[in-house]
């Protein structure tokens, strides 16, 4: 008899550890809605994970994911705040209807001090920080945090992925080339290594999955695609897929569809919350400006169709409000082409939750990184594409293309 894919997984049995960098409105409304739905005071709606299906099969059932309740979380943040209390500064969701039902489970989770520096996230200050002295001390502090983490919590896997704040805009340097170079990188203490790809290095150190939900520059270096594949861990990013990008990856695709032009696309946001902050420094809102600019490019290929696409305007603002707090606003005017060459007009206000719609994202990550790693994928995982704006080592931005891609390797993981 054949032997399946499936037959070669290894069992999700044990504890999972998930350890979110930052602790702030994403991560606080990840697991918060997560002791919700195990309590079952919530459903976990936006989840693939939990509620997609393929061939008419739920997706839980047909592969072997790590059940809800064998998760346990960790963190590190800049701020002190355990995850009650950062769940109420973040006020993402409802106290009293949300919050306080679950608060002895949050007020367990105290986050770590962080591997903090003002030079990357400039708006943002904390006390709950790291004193090493050297890049290399603190990447071997999180290596030692994540140690310690999977003792004392008897896991038997972790996931890593970061949640905290964009930092500034960072080429690709000769200190990102190879692992070899990245280390003596890291010996000098070269301002071309960021907190996040500390993060990244010290996961992929310990044999530890490592996903990037912001666009900075982090796992998308050949130095650390080439740890990923020598200690045989997935990868994955980067920057969550929500809000705006969403809909452009789902709008961009039917005008392909329909050959109709594009004119120009413009967006902009009003956000009132930690990232909202971050993003009014220049050289933050640089970093998150780049992954939402080539979108539109990838999906539209003005490459084979210029007399539709090879022209058109794109512009991405962004706004920080604090008066919105997390329920961000975004405005999209696309000036589109038809027959004959006449003038059109789609108009999108999306008033959204940033932190609601990249919630479950965070959840159905943690859970297929880990079922990649337990089926001995290694490197980044393109197939999951499907959650990030700016994904690594792919091309494909059509949001329909990358859901079956996703299905088509669930199928395969089935056998």
């Amino acid at each position: 008899m054949r032997e399946t894919f499936l037959e070669t997984i290894v069992p999700a049995t044990g504890k999972l550890g998930v350890l979110t960098v930052g602790l702030g409105a994403v991560a606080s409304t990840f697991i918060a809605g997560v002791e919700l739905v195990r309590q079952g005071l919530a459903q976990p709606i936006g989840s693939l994970t939990q509620l997609g299906t393929v061939d008419g099969a739920r997706i839980r059932d047909l592969v072997p994911l790590a059940d809800l309740d064998q998760l346990v979380f960790g963190a590190w943040d800049p701020f002190p705040d355990n995850a009650y209390e950062a769940a109420l500064r973040c006020g993402v969701l409802d106290r009293y209807v949300h919050i306080e039902p679950i608060a002895a489970a949050l007020k367990e989770i105290e986050p770590m001090p962080a591997a903090f520096d003002q030079a990357y996230v400039r708006r943002l200050d904390g006390t709950n920080v790291k004193s090493k002295a050297t890049k290399r001390e603190l990447a071997e502090a999180i290596r030692a945090d994540i140690r310690g983490f999977k003792a004392a919590n008897a896991c038997d896997r972790l996931v890593v992925i970061w949640c905290a704040s964009t930092e500034v805009y960072l080429e690709p340097s000769p200190a990102h080339e190879s692992l070899k170079a990245f280390e003596a990188a890291l010996d000098a203490d070269d301002q071309n290594i960021p907190p996040s790809m500390l993060y990244a290095y010290a996961a992929l150190k310990e044999g530890v999955p490592f996903l990037n939900g912001a666009p900075n520059l982090t796992t998308d270096v050949p130095a650390m695609v080439e740890l990923a594949h020598i200690n045989q861990v997935p990868i994955g990013g980067k920057d969550f897929k929500t809000g705006q990008t969403l809909v452009k990856t789902a709008l961009a695709p039917m005008l392909k569809t329909r050959m109709l032009g594009l004119a120009g696309w413009y967006s902009t946001n009003i956000l009132g919350n930690r990232d909202g902050e971050v993003l009014d420094d220049p050289d933050s809102f640089r970093t998150k400006e780049r992954s939402k600019l080539g979108v539109l490019e990838h999906i539209l290929e003005p490459e084979r169709h210029p007399e539709l696409y090879g022209d058109f305007h794109h512009q991405v603002r962004i706004n920080y409000y604090p008066p919105r707090g997390d329920q961000k606003e975004g405005w999209d005017n696309i000036d589109i082409v038809g027959w004959l060459g006449y003038p059109m007009q789609i108009k999108v206000d999306f008033l959204c939750r940033d932190s609601i719609l990249a919630a479950p994202l965070v959840l159905d990550l943690v859970l297929f990184t880990d079922l990649a790693q337990r089926a001995g994928r290694t490197g980044v995982q393109d197939w999951l594409s499907f959650y990030f704006k700016d994904p690594q080592a792919t091309s494909e931005h059509d949001l329909f293309a990358q859901r079956a891609t996703l299905e088509n390797t669930l199928r395969g993981l089935r056998g």
